[in-house]
């Protein structure tokens, strides 16, 4: 297993890291994931630990907090081997208080969660959103004395936009408060969104991307082909609407790319979409999610080897965009003022 530095926190992580979104199995979106019990889970934590994957993500909002309480119960014995990541800030019940950044359900949501997860720390908690209703002075000190009381190591964002993680970097370099070191992110090769913002921030500030739903939220498994239907048994045909939105015809140039890679390198559509994914530049920690053995199994096969430059190249073209105003490549600084011919403003 290789590890990374999560941002410039000095902190090491496996660069997989298992998405504990497939625990408990309730409500219509978690259930479509995955019903993994406690019997179950352990086998899968097993099965990590002994390759290296060592980093657990889940968030109090899975399953109705039974996806914490699961990994918190098949971790029973050996916290001390593993690297718990959980977020908070979206709605976790029915009270006035039970959403959002407030120091009320931030305090509380960390409590919460430390219970379930049977610990009395978490190793990396996110926000799971922006709160706009909650000053982010408020936001960050709430942050920096649940650290100094002992109970987080370090916190994230995730589902920012870029000024808004800016902005609580900024805020917390001013009054001293602990920064964020992690963005738990949407990046696949047919959602490549995270490079025109918050990939530049991310290098500029120390922000390592822990990445979720690195296979377009299951559409690229190697199972979705031009003209057919998703096949039976996909997630796709109970959560399709709540997947990030890609252009047909640029999924499947992406498909057929990834196709002719697995025919020359002897490597599964999925492995060479994680794999292209650890070449990318601040990512830290690829979030892989698995209902079964064989699945988890498949996907640890991404790791060992790499693709070449020129396979890398391919896979580029074939999932590139042009990023909207002002990312793309004219106003971004990519060509240099200095090296166009100079124009007489009118």
């Amino acid at each position: 297993m290789e590890y990374r530095f999560l941002g410039a926190s000095g902190f090491k992580v496996p660069v997989l890291g298992f998405g504990a979104g497939t625990f408990g199995g309730k409500g219509p979106l978690f259930s479509a994931w995955g019903n993994a019990d406690a019997t179950e889970a352990r086998r899968l934590l097993d099965i990590c630990l002994d390759a290296g994957v060592n980093l657990f993500d889940t968030a109090d909002v899975y399953s109705d907090g039974a996806s914490e309480s699961i990994l918190g119960d098949a971790l029973k014995g050996r916290r001390d081997q593993a690297i718990i990541s959980t977020k908070l800030t979206l709605r976790s019940g029915g009270g006035p208080n039970d959403v959002g950044a407030s120091r009320h359900h931030l305090v509380t949501g960390v409590e919460r969660a430390l219970k379930r997860l049977g610990t009395d720390y978490i190793d990396l908690l996110q926000l799971h959103h922006f709160d706009a209703m909650t000053p982010v002075e408020s936001v960050m000190r709430t942050l920096d004395d649940l650290v100094r009381d002992g109970k987080l190591r370090y916190v994230g964002a995730s589902n920012f936009s870029g000024w808004q993680l800016m902005k609580s970097q900024a805020i917390a370099d001013r009054s001293g408060y602990t920064r964020f070191v992690a963005n738990q992110t949407y990046y696949s090769l047919i959602g490549r969104d995270y490079e025109w913002e918050l990939m530049p921030l991310g290098l500029d500030q120390g922000i390592g991307a822990l990445v979720w739903s690195p296979l377009g939220w299951g559409r690229l498994t190697g199972k979705i082909r031009r003209g057919q239907p998703p096949p039976e048994g996909s997630r796709l045909h109970e959560t399709a609407g709540f997947a990030p939105p890609v252009e047909e015809e640029r999924l499947f140039r992406v498909i057929d790319a990834l196709d002719e890679i697995a025919a020359e390198t002897g490597k599964s559509v999925p492995q060479i979409a994680l794999n292209w994914l650890l070449q990318r530049p601040t990512v830290s920690n690829i979030l892989i999610g698995a209902r079964n053995e064989q699945q988890l199994r498949q996907n640890l096969g991404a790791i060992g080897w790499a693709l070449t430059r020129e396979q890398i190249a391919r896979l580029d073209a074939a999932s590139a965009v042009t990023p909207p105003y002002p990312y793309y490549p004219y106003w971004n600084g990519q060509f240099a003022e200095r090296n166009r011919p100079a124009v007489p403003i009118a």
